[in-house]
């Protein structure tokens, strides 16, 4: 979705068209779920943070500054949420969370949904035990930058880092990535 369609999607959201919406939903439940999933590492919990994610987008709607980047936008709320989500359970539960974390959940897709990479070596096992070599900062980036088809700049913004820090995040994952024997596209 380009930023002139999010704006026009977000300007039906002001006017209570529920269309402007159903629109942003479809586009971007992948990076909201994946955004949140990096963090929750919970798949029950990440759904549940994600459909709040696009109630409070509807609240928010008149908070929304056009030109200012709206994956970036978007993806600091979602990484807020689900950070406030960790808050509200103890020290022991948080940790039980973080602790959850299936193979098959490490793409931050859910089930049947799979990611272009995904599609593209769904049969070789070798690319969800990479993934998860990578740390979850590196996971989160490449979801972004992958999945999210999100700009160095706007993934900087919404995880509120130095863009320098999360280039070199990046790319310390690739090389993660290839020293495992997967040859990256990206």
């Amino acid at each position: 979705m380009t930023d002139k369609e999010f704006d026009a999607a977000m300007n039906k959201i002001r006017q209570g068209d529920k269309q402007g919406l159903q629109e942003i939903y479809e586009a971007y439940i992948s990076l909201i779920y994946a955004i949140v999933k990096d963090v929750l590492q919970n798949k029950e919990s990440a759904e549940d943070v994600t459909s709040d994610f696009f109630i409070k987008l509807w609240d928010k709607a008149d908070h929304y500054q056009s030109g200012r980047g709206h994956k970036a936008w978007m993806g600091a709320i979602a990484r807020n949420m689900a950070i406030d989500y960790l808050r509200k359970y103890r020290k022991e539960e948080a940790s039980e969370l973080l602790d959850d974390i299936e193979p098959e959940e490490l793409s931050g897709q859910s089930p049947g949904h799979e990611s272009p990479v995904e599609k593209e070596v769904i049969a070789d096992v070798s690319i969800k035990e990479t993934l998860a070599r990578l740390g979850e900062k590196e996971r989160q980036i490449m979801n972004m930058k992958i999945l999210g088809e999100m700009t160095f700049q706007e993934i900087a913004q919404a995880l509120k880092l130095p863009m320098g820090t999360v280039t070199w995040r990046y790319q310390s994952a690739i090389k993660k990535l290839k020293r495992c024997g997967y040859e990256t596209g990206f």
